[in-house]
């Protein structure tokens, strides 16, 4: 099927600014609650956003096999289960509903009122229901980097890194979508010098990590693997992902099972789902890796996204200072590669599912995704445009995630995945 919602030369009736995130060749994939109290699942083009449920009961995906109630719910997760045929059918509809050529709803002052809302009278929610979610460790220069910081530089990336897809399984019931503030949360920390007694309280050293995310579809049932050259089949699409991370009680906890609490209390991603065929023209290789990967991890074309991805810190009531410059490119492991090594096993995956990238790390200081790097474990501090310094987050603190697309084609964008932190929530501890 081709997909001519992807066409570079198409314009929209409705306003688009130069440099929006959200042209009419993006139409990403959201949930959103209006005015009115009615949530709904749109999509965007410029600054407006469209309630897809009120275009189908008016009529305007007809020839399309969508059941009545697909768009008039909470969550995507049905619509993603239809698969990417629906996807692209549905994408391409929009684009040629709101093609500056088209004047059926365009003329039509009573439907656009149904249908057409502006994006500040909107309230953003979580995009699907996850009902499981997986965080990889899939840069090689991040990796690189926290190896050369808690263990033997020489021997930074352990032996199984190179061959293998590393990840943990995560907590869905604390992501969030963008816009949500989170509390500095308590925990234990590595006992002081002298004492046996673990230290317990609000983390100090609270970090972002920089990171993308993809969501699946129904994929496979239990037993069943997933060919990588049948993943993308399979990948909706994707968000911004800020894996929140408490350092001081991740270094105690992690030894020897891994992620717990210093990973589990948020994980913000931005709203906005922008599929892989938005994305399409953006394709390009990844890094070529050190070794030839196993049969089944062997990926024939070009796994990764030109994805420009920045981040930036403001204080409360301050101006915002960009700390970091990065790209999705820079994944040494491919999305098809996570995927198709997450059910070599007979894994099942479920539609509404969510893959964290891991943090992305790019080869100069500026492009790493985490506090942790970018001071060095709190060697070198960031100076920020009010004169302050951070190793980690204060409270008040504003963190902003921005990602985007852009080559002779166009522009496609995730918009932003932005978090405030809010004082961690004072109790009195037993004695």
């Amino acid at each position: 099927m081709i997909i001519t919602a992807n066409n570079p030369k198409r314009k929209s009736w409705l306003e688009v600014a130069k440099e929006s995130d959200f042209p009419i060749q993006n139409i990403p994939f959201g949930v959103f609650i209006t005015k009115d109290d009615i949530i709904t699942i749109g999509s965007r083009i410029g600054d407006y956003a469209i309630d897809l449920g009120a275009l189908h009961q008016l009529g305007y995906f007809e020839g399309i096999p969508l059941t009545e109630d697909i768009f008039l719910q909470d969550n995507l997760n049905d619509f993603i289960a239809d698969g990417r045929k629906t996807w692209r059918l549905v994408r391409n509809k929009i684009a040629a509903i709101f093609d500056v050529s088209n004047g059926n709803l365009r003329d039509n002052v009573h439907h656009k009122e149904k249908v057409i809302f502006r994006i500040d009278a909107i309230e953003m929610l979580l995009p699907v229901a996850v009902g499981d979610y997986t965080d990889f460790y899939a840069s090689k220069e991040h990796a690189t980097n926290v190896g050369s910081l808690f263990r033997d530089p020489k021997n930074a990336l352990l032996p199984n890194w190179l061959h293998v897809p590393i990840g943990y399984h995560g907590r869905s019931s604390s992501i969030i979508p963008s816009g949500t503030s989170i509390r500095r949360p308590y925990g234990q920390t590595k006992p002081i010098e002298g004492s046996n007694a673990p230290g317990f309280g609000p983390t100090k050293l609270l970090d972002f990590e920089l990171e993308m995310a993809f969501i699946t579809t129904d994929a496979n049932s239990l037993g069943e693997r997933i060919p990588i050259d049948e993943t993308e089949e399979h990948i909706f699409g994707l968000v911004q992902f800020n894996d929140w991370s408490a350092r001081d009680i991740q270094a105690w906890e992690y030894v020897p099972l891994g992620p717990f609490l210093g990973k589990n209390f948020a994980s913000t991603i931005s709203p906005w789902i922008v599929t892989l065929d938005a994305l399409e023209p953006f394709r390009v290789n990844n890094p070529e890796q050190v070794h030839e990967p196993l049969p089944y991890l062997k990926q024939k074309k070009k796994g990764s996204y030109d994805i420009h991805l920045q981040v930036g810190i403001q204080p409360e009531n301050g101006e915002e200072t960009v700390v970091a410059n990065s790209n999705f490119k820079y994944m040494y492991w491919t999305m098809s590669q996570q995927l198709a090594h997450h059910t070599v096993n007979g894994c099942p995956v479920e539609a509404g599912d969510m893959m964290g990238s891991g943090t992305i790390s790019g080869p100069t200081k500026d492009s790493y995704g985490s506090m942790l790097e970018l001071t060095w474990n709190e060697e070198e501090p960031l100076k920020l445009k009010d004169g302050t310094t951070r190793t980690y987050f204060k409270d008040g603190d504003h963190v902003i995630l921005r990602g985007y697309c852009e080559n002779s084609q166009g522009r496609i964008g995730f918009g932003k995945c932005t978090g405030k932190i809010l004082p961690a929530v004072k109790y009195n501890l037993p004695e």
